[in-house]
């Protein structure tokens, strides 16, 4: 990973799996020139969601997010790129989709905050913290993008 790049966790949430949203929410990260570097379908325990949850844990939803979020399996994803967890989160939208404008993630396909099809990095120290929960270091691949020369200008 060069000096100007960065990586960032994204996971398609169950309501979005079952929605059959994987593949243009990928194809949205794509077209804005990220790398996929690490991906996996897993139904995930309840342990392992409270531990990512855990900074929500005194939130009285925090009980029905770790439910809702092992009722289904969940696509987690690492992208890489630069500002990729700022840039993420412009294209993701508002966490209350009826805040989002149209053209991001929820803006487009979402309507309740319970049902938001998709998590993202808030900052570069918790996309650090989480792809260390759901992905091992040698699940990251790391490879050279033919596409590189024509995304960035170094």
């Amino acid at each position: 990973m060069s000096c100007n790049q960065e990586q960032t966790f994204i996971a398609v949430k169950p309501d979005g799996v079952q929605r059959g949203l994987v593949g243009d929410i990928i194809k949205r990260f794509e077209q804005k020139g990220f790398r996929l570097v690490a991906m996996k379908m897993q139904q995930a325990s309840k342990e392992h969601l409270e531990k990512h949850y855990e900074d929500l844990k005194g939130r009285p939803f925090f009980n029905g997010l770790v439910e809702y979020m092992h009722s289904g399996p969940v696509v987690a994803m690492v992208w890489e790129g630069l500002n990729v967890v700022k840039t993420g989160r412009v294209m993701l939208g508002e966490t209350n989709p009826a805040d989002s404008k149209p053209g991001t993630i929820r803006g487009d396909f979402c309507i309740q905050v319970g049902r938001n099809i998709i998590h993202g990095s808030d900052s570069v120290e918790s996309a650090k913290k989480e792809i260390a929960l759901w992905f091992k270091p040698e699940e990251l691949t790391n490879y050279k993008s033919c596409a590189r020369a024509w995304v960035y200008e170094d």
